[in-house]
């Protein structure tokens, strides 16, 4: 008690001089907490208004954007031409995604090309397109010979030609198919297209039950990808350099290079290790170009036939260090087939000289989101017993049959996932009762942004539509399951743009992204995003916490889209459904 007497005497003798002292300070503390409210909390206070503007679809205080100006109809923000000059060549290193940073994103409405016009709808898109809706000649000019495409009148005419299938993609496709007979039984389901061009061989793939993703980067050839989406064939922006495709290990079931021009031997054989990374255990390469059938093309290759026999062997090489064995061979195209075991990988771990070596247990398989190539072979799991090809149930059964990675999801099991195909169905069932457009001719491309286990794609697979699956890069790996499946998806994190070009997909849906991404992604963002891949007269179904659902509704008004709230199937107050369509406009600048 001692101390606390001293004190109290000091403090009353002192009083005098320190009670003006204490008066000011208290002033001072109240200031700087207001002024430090009124600054420091701006963006928090923005964030209110929008919360409260979002509180009725009619407030004067929804937000709005302006338009791009119409040189950015094309704009593909992480992969943009504009940009490329501050990246290096090595590899092309400046074809990956280069987002922009947060001060440098834009905040403006993509426009539609001038005279853009509804996309014919499929399956007549797969052979033609408005010209306007894609108005790029380099391909048309540069490649007629190929039969790539040609203009008629107000359209692109898609006669299926291509750089190896002077005949036509069809008699290409077949006799790939007399190669490889796992084509025509339901065992070969997913398929990946390096170098698409316009995707002609995807395209053929789908009439035949095989659900390709045809992958290109926006180069000289213009709009390859873009001219695929157009046309209702999947498609993303990407080209195999520095970077791990987006993709899980032992996913597709095929890969495909006709003349693609990837440097297969260089590097180390990193591309191909790539390759070998996401493709199934028994699942198939093919490749057609050179070197492949050198002994009676090099001549039209401007090189001699010693080199292309030296360029073959040094291929078959690297093949075979990888497992991959020739599985067969006529006229322009070879099928090698990876091994559908891991007793061939044995000889990497025994022998220390081995090259390409064995990857260390650090390197993740399934990371795929900004992570760096390396030059070793990715070994399948032995803990995997069903993974590999042979033992992966045939389309369609596979569909629906329990896939054993469901197991290395945390909290996965085969009961779950049965509880969650039955699920969707219902959810697909309300959704087409709410929006009679999903299953008709109107919607072909959709995208759901958010997926756990593919439920959504499952649902709707009778309809003429196809889904990327979009699986995030910050949630539970849930992407080997959809290619288990038979389903095709990407990874993607939300805080950055799509893989994509504008106006690629008819219809998006949402499942609590706001909610579980809110913490790391702006909202606005987010749907801009949507508004740029979207559509005009597409649509979005965005399933959303009764929190978000109001202010989400106030930034699509801002979009110049039209929502309306509905109940979800349960009528659960906790959860909404904003069906929302996108209005089509023109750039004020060509009116």
């Amino acid at each position: 008690m001692k101390y606390k007497d001293e004190k109290y005497e000091k403090a009353e003798r002192g009083s005098t001089k320190i009670l003006p002292k204490t008066v000011l300070l208290i002033l001072l503390c109240g200031l700087s907490f207001y002024l430090g409210g009124f600054y420091c909390g701006k963006n928090k206070l923005q964030v209110n208004d929008v919360a409260k503007a979002g509180s009725s679809y009619n407030s004067p205080q929804s937000v709005s954007f302006p338009e791009c100006s119409s040189d950015y109809q094309d704009y593909t923000p992480c992969t943009d031409p504009r940009k490329w000059k501050k990246y290096g060549t090595h590899r092309l290193t400046f074809m990956e995604r280069h987002c922009p940073p947060v001060f440098d994103r834009k905040q403006c409405l993509v426009p539609p090309p001038n005279g853009y016009k509804s996309p014919i709808r499929w399956p007549k898109s797969k052979n033609e397109c408005w010209y306007r809706n894609v108005p790029y000649d380099w391909i048309n000019n540069q490649k007629s010979n190929q039969h790539w495409l040609k203009k008629e009148g107000e359209k692109f005419i898609f006669p299926g030609g291509g750089t190896m299938f002077p005949n036509g993609v069809s008699a290409y496709v077949d006799l790939m198919q007399d190669l490889i007979p796992e084509m025509k039984d339901g065992t070969i389901r997913t398929a990946i297209d390096t170098g698409c061009g316009v995707a002609s061989w995807g395209g053929d793939l789908l009439d035949r039950g095989i659900l390709t993703v045809s992958l290109a980067p926006r180069d000289n050839h213009e709009a390859q990808v873009q001219f695929a989406l157009e046309r209702g064939i999947p498609a993303i922006l990407g080209i195999i350099s520095t970077q791990r495709l987006p993709f899980p290990s032992n996913s597709f079931d095929m890969a495909h290079c006709s003349r693609c021009l990837i440097p297969w031997t260089e590097f180390g054989g990193v591309y191909l290790l790539e390759i070998h990374r996401i493709l199934r255990p028994g699942g198939f390469w093919v490749l057609s170009g050179p070197p492949v059938n050198y002994e009676n093309r090099w001549k039209g290759w401007d090189t001699t036939v010693e080199e292309q026999r030296s360029n073959y062997e040094k291929l078959q090489d690297l093949l075979s260090s990888m497992c991959f064995k020739l599985y067969a061979k006529k006229d322009d195209i070879a099928v090698w087939q990876k091994s559908p075991d891991n007793t061939c990988y044995n000889k990497l771990s025994n022998d220390p000289d081995a090259y390409p070596p064995k990857c260390d247990d650090s390197l993740e398989p399934d990371s795929a989101w900004y992570t760096p190539l390396r030059p070793c072979v990715v070994v399948p799991s032995p803990k995997l017993k069903k993974t590999d090809l042979e033992s992966t149930p045939k389309w369609p059964e596979r569909l629906h049959s329990t896939p054993e990675r469901v197991s290395d999801v945390p909290g996965g099991n085969g009961g779950l996932f049965k509880r969650d195909s039955s699920k969707w169905k219902t959810r697909a069932k309300h959704y087409k009762k709410l929006l009679p457009a999903i299953g008709s001719d109107k919607i072909r491309n959709v995208m759901d942004m958010n997926t756990a286990y593919g439920g959504l794609a499952a649902a709707l697979v009778d309809d003429p539509l196809w889904v990327m699956n979009v699986v995030s890069s910050y949630a539970a790996n849930t992407l080997p399951v959809v290619f288990d499946r038979g389903l095709i998806g990407t990874y993607h994190d939300w805080c950055e743009a799509f893989s994509t070009y504008p106006r690629t997909y008819d219809l998006l849906h949402v499942d609590g992204l706001f909610t579980s991404e809110s913490q790391r992604c702006e909202m606005k963002y987010v749907m801009l995003e949507m508004d740029r891949i979207l559509r005009p007269n597409g649509y979005a179904i965005i399933r959303e916490s009764s929190y978000f659902a109001d202010t989400i509704a106030s930034v699509a008004k801002g979009l110049r889209w039209s929502c309306r709230k509905e109940q979800t199937e349960s009528e659960s107050e906790n959860e909404k459904l904003l069906v929302c369509q996108k209005k089509l406009w023109y750039s004020s600048e060509t009116k």
